[in-house]
């Protein structure tokens, strides 16, 4: 079941087309990111979601009830949608216990346990419920909007880029917290980023916004294995993107032979892998009768248990370089240094990329 539904929501400001014929099903329980990069879209349509600005056309329902049509529109106080900017947006003059219960329609100690409950669910302790908010760490800050937010009980959170003004560590340790609470309360959750990886992390479904549209939809791991064109693969993380002839399933281009997801004929077309899919040995002799090619390794990025390798691949028949540098991940421990002969095999298929 489709707890929120958008169907060709279009917004235009002037000559400017901010939302063009957008369709969007979000499942009941889900956590669903809009990711793109700025001016892609994607903090508009939170908006209109929201309620906060109203779409030219389309309309959009949650649970049923349509809160938005050519004929009516539910203002955003009526949808009982949760919202969490990217600062908190925190009232300054108000305690953590305040700010958590504002708006609350209890009185007395039933608010006062309520709040208590609150923070509780958000991993924030009691002693913090008299503090001020400039008293609280970002994070800190973070959750009080969050269970500010969840006092209402809402059928919709939205989180509008919540984790981007945290340090690393704690954006990704808040990522994981904001999921759990959030699954744990069975409400459906809508995240506007434009971080790639904080997208295929904290998602269930995940939709690519660019320059309006929606680009593509559907689960974090089909998107990143199957992007629709190379544009959404770049995006999505580093990709080796290149220009092959696919024949009875298989890729022939400068890595040699390679299995690919679509089956077409005699057809020029660019393929994608990712650098994972990549794998380096010690080179071998021309005369080895082996699938892949020969490179020399050109560059050497070093980051703890990960390391990126740039490699040139050489001509199989002459041995001069192609011409053509690919990233490749290797362990950090055994990667080979710059300067070394390799030869560079795949793994798993290649994807055939639509034609632009």
């Amino acid at each position: 079941m489709n707890a929120l539904e958008l169907h060709s929501i279009s917004k235009s400001y002037g000559a400017q087309k901010a939302l063009e014929n957008v369709s969007l099903s979000v499942p009941t329980g889900s956590r669903t990111v809009i990711v793109g990069p700025s001016g892609s879209g994607k903090t508009t349509l939170l908006r209109m979601i929201a309620g906060f600005e109203f779409p030219d056309s389309g309309y959009l329902s949650l649970n049923g009830q349509t809160l938005v049509d050519s004929t009516h529109e539910v203002p955003a106080h009526q949808r009982l949608i949760g919202y969490v900017p990217q600062d908190g947006a925190l009232f300054p003059h108000m305690t953590v216990a305040a700010n958590i219960g504002f708006g609350l329609a209890t009185t007395g100690r039933e608010k006062q346990e309520r709040v208590a409950e609150l923070m509780d669910s958000v991993a924030l302790d009691s002693s913090m419920a008299q503090r001020w908010p400039h008293e609280l760490s970002g994070g800190q800050q973070q959750r009080v909007a969050l269970a500010r937010a969840l006092a209402q009980q809402p059928r919709l959170m939205l989180l509008d880029e919540p984790f981007s003004a945290l340090d690393t560590g704690l954006r990704a340790n808040m990522r994981k917290l904001v999921a759990r609470l959030l699954a744990e309360a069975g409400v459906t959750t809508i995240l506007v980023t434009h971080d790639q990886s904080e997208a295929l992390s904290f998602a269930d479904q995940l939709a690519v916004m660019r320059h309006g549209r929606l680009v593509q939809s559907g689960h974090p791991l089909d998107l990143y294995r199957y992007p629709e064109d190379e544009q959404t693969a770049l995006f999505l993380g580093d990709a080796v993107v290149m220009p092959a002839r696919i024949e009875a399933g298989w890729a022939h281009c400068d890595l040699g032979r390679i299995p690919v997801n679509n089956h077409r004929n005699n057809s020029a077309a660019q393929i994608m892998l990712r650098p994972e899919q990549l794998q380096l040995a010690s080179a071998l002799p021309d005369s080895a009768e082996v699938a892949g090619c020969r490179a020399v390794v050109t560059e050497r990025d070093f980051s703890g248990n990960t390391c990126t390798l740039t490699v040139e691949l050489q001509s199989s028949a002459s041995g001069e370089d192609s011409g053509r540098s690919l990233l490749v991940r290797s362990s950090g421990m055994y990667a080979p240094p710059a300067g070394s002969a390799v030869h560079v095999s795949t793994i798993g298929h290649a994807h055939v990329l639509s034609e632009p």
